[in-house]
């Protein structure tokens, strides 16, 4: 054998870069499903069975094309569990030439692998991931010499580079940025014109995933009822259409709006696609700029959506690589409590965050507000360790690589990085969820009050947070107000802030649920 191509789970496109010169005379693809990578953190069972039942389906493509493949399904009683030791046996079988990869999305993976391929002895190429718009080596080159990186700066190179949306060399509409445009709330009438996403029915393949995943995984937290998830390029291309037809033109002015039981709202529900390979970013971001020019939504829309993608998706891909391993230590705030076992149940008095667990734990899906401003708000404002918060937004969500993970969680979510990725902590109080969702109106909390029996976990702790944090945080320019408005606050009313926020945690740790066995 000259080659033996190894393909991921998250990289399932037939375009992949490790296909390039692919002879299937001389060479051989290897695939493996393995129970370590389903454990290694206590994935849900929506996550669990994205993974396993996209890289079936790409298998049964492969298998169309007549290329020579081995695959390793996770039931076979040969299976070795981990992809070290599956890799190894592999190795021995096909005695390789060499091993070819695209670059991978996950810095442990990675590792492993370049260790089995040094053990042998064997030159590992691992080639550049053509769905992103950029390199590594290109983020490297961009941030050299810079006191600060900033995603911004970033952004605009990218627009340039790649001509989007702009107009002889300026940026469409005379500005880069349209986030003022795009803060809205639905107001007490709620959303009145979205459109649940396309749908797909588990095919034959995915039945049978989701009966492994079931038998294989029964303690794990999620449910499968609602599996509809595209799993094929051509279903994640009919998700993207149904995205661009019915829900980007209002995507930009409520990007941060929530509703209580409509998870999806305007949001486009592709990042699992795009993480997984089954999209490719250019696609997605030429197809939104395209809807743009043809006049079907507004430059807010477009450019907001665009951000989110050539923006963020690109920057965090190069703050992951360039900052691995020592990144994922980081806890710049000394963050020191645990997680709260609700976070595996959903059960808490504080509707707002009970609602975004539950609806996570079960669809494995939560949009990036929920994400950031309920579920990490509190994280961050509780005091939970970093590390502990990453490991169970990488458990959780069907759409969560560590490449994109990590520094949205520990870094913009967390702050555990000081400041690396975001340049100031996202906090707020529970009068942010008041503004920007409709939880509060069937909370047993007022979102106004700092303390008291109603007053609002979320508004106890933000205080509390400042409090906390007044030496570390209050030079930072862009906290001046809220410092300010800590200063109003007459030291006796903080004394008894510190101390509802010292009991809320005693209870949440001492009356939460325990997380699962097997966590």
């Amino acid at each position: 054998m000259r080659n033996l191509i190894l393909i991921l789970g998250d990289q399932l496109n037939l375009d992949a870069s490790a296909f390039d010169d692919f002879d299937p005379l001389m060479d051989q693809i290897w695939m493996a499903e393995v129970r370590e990578e389903c454990t290694e953190v206590w994935s849900s069972k929506p996550r669990i069975a994205v993974f396993l039942a996209a890289m079936r389906h790409f298998k049964a493509r492969l298998e169309e094309k007549g290329w020579p493949l081995e695959y390793r399904n996770l039931e076979d009683s040969e299976n070795l569990g981990t992809l070290p030791l599956e890799l190894n046996a592999a190795i021995q079988r096909h005695a390789p030439r060499q091993l070819i990869m695209t670059a991978p999305g996950d810095w442990r993976v990675l590792e492993e692998i370049k260790a089995v391929a040094h053990r042998h002895d064997l030159f590992l190429e691992i080639r550049n991931d053509r769905t992103f718009f950029t390199t590594v080596h290109d983020f490297v080159a961009f941030t050299s010499g810079r006191r600060q990186i900033r995603m911004e700066y970033w952004y605009r190179a990218l627009r340039k580079q790649h001509d989007i949306l702009m107009d002889n060399g300026e940026p469409v509409g005379g500005q880069w940025n349209f986030d003022a445009d795009n803060r809205k709330s639905f107001g007490k009438e709620g959303p009145k014109e979205s459109q649940k996403p396309l749908g797909f029915a588990p095919d034959a393949i995915t039945q049978t995933i989701l009966a492994l995943v079931q038998a294989r995984f029964p303690d794990h937290p999620g449910s499968l009822n609602d599996f509809s998830w595209p799993m094929t390029q051509e279903e994640a291309d009919q998700a993207l259409t149904d995205f661009l037809d019915h829900r980007l033109a209002l995507f930009g002015p409520y990007e941060d709006a929530m509703w209580q039981g409509e998870p999806y709202l305007f949001h486009s529900q592709l990042s699992m696609a795009m993480n997984l390979k089954l999209l490719s970013a250019r696609r997605v971001v030429r197809a939104v700029e395209v809807r743009y020019r043809e006049g079907a939504i507004a430059l807010a829309s477009a450019e907001g959506f665009i951000r989110q993608v050539l923006g963020w998706r690109e920057y965090v891909r190069g703050i992951y690589w360039t900052q691995m391993p020592a990144y994922q230590e980081l806890n710049a705030l000394a963050a020191s409590q645990d997680l709260p076992g609700f976070f595996w149940t959903g059960e808490t008095s504080m509707n707002c965050l009970s609602q975004c667990l539950s609806q996570s734990l079960n669809l494995g899906y939560a949009h990036h507000i929920q994400r950031l401003m309920v579920i990490g708000l509190y994280a961050l404002l509780f005091g939970v360790r970093p590390d502990a918060v990453h490991e169970w937004f990488l458990a959780v969500y069907v759409d969560a690589v560590e490449w994109v993970e990590l520094p949205n969680t520990l870094g913009m979510g967390q702050f555990g990085d000081g400041g690396f990725m975001a340049s100031k902590p996202y906090v707020a109080s529970g009068q942010y969820i008041h503004r920007m969702s409709n939880y509060c109106a069937s909370c047993t909390y007022d979102s106004k009050q700092r303390v008291g029996p109603k007053a609002c976990p979320y508004t106890t702790l933000y205080w509390d947070f400042l409090i906390r944090h007044r030496d570390q945080l209050s030079s930072n320019p862009r906290m001046g107000m809220q410092f300010k408005n800590l200063a109003s606050i007459a030291p006796a009313l903080q004394e008894e802030i510190k101390a509802q926020a010292r009991q809320h945690r005693e209870l949440v740790l001492q009356e939460a649920a325990q997380p699962p066995s097997g966590c």
